[in-house]
């Protein structure tokens, strides 16, 4: 199996062009794999994960995943990184990793537009930034590490509080102008 790296609990199938998580890699490592990484591939579905049961960490960075993600029950899964993938629906991503990945505590989607910043955009700012990390810790209250940066007291005390309304992206300045720009009566 050209690509593949064992190494102990660790599995790395990286830069293989797969389309798919191949059937050969879930029967002959899902059973004792605990990190699994299947960066740089072409991966659009995660069929085929549910072999892994005891993943505690998932590295998918560079790949095509799209909103229809799905991921099966990862209730050992501590780590997921999906950076540089096609993910634009932040609330539906967070809703299903709630569901299926209960210790998640590290979480990081730079280059995703549901993340938004200077990578993904340069109408992006610092401030949408913060309200995307005050609403995914909102969503995701056990995370200690979002995007590579920690998870501080005061981000944690303001989700609590503010999380639930950082959904709302701020409206463009061009868009506010013309809601209050005065009719006129002819």
């Amino acid at each position: 199996m050209a690509g593949l790296v064992v190494s102990g609990a660790q599995v790395s199938y990286i830069g293989q062009d797969c389309r798919e998580i191949p059937e050969h890699l879930g029967r002959d490592c899902g059973h004792f794999a605990k990190r699994l990484d299947l960066s740089f591939n072409l991966l659009r579905s995660l069929e085929g994960l549910s072999a892994f049961g005891s993943l505690e960490e998932l590295i998918l960075d560079n790949n095509l995943l799209g909103d229809d993600l799905v991921l099966p029950g990862l209730p050992r899964l501590h780590t997921l990184t999906l950076n540089k993938n096609q993910i634009t629906d932040l609330e539906c991503l967070l809703d299903h990793l709630a569901e299926v990945t209960p210790a998640l505590e590290y979480l990081s989607l730079l280059g995703n537009v549901a993340c938004p910043n200077e990578l993904v955009s340069l109408e992006k700012d610092e401030e949408d930034y913060k309200r995307y990390r005050c609403f995914v810790l909102h969503k995701l209250p056990n995370l200690k590490f979002l995007d590579a940066r920690k998870v501080t007291k005061q981000e944690r005390e303001e989700a609590l509080v503010r999380g639930a309304f950082m959904k709302v992206v701020k409206p463009k300045a061009v868009l506010v102008l013309e809601r209050h720009s005065p009719r006129s009566s002819n």
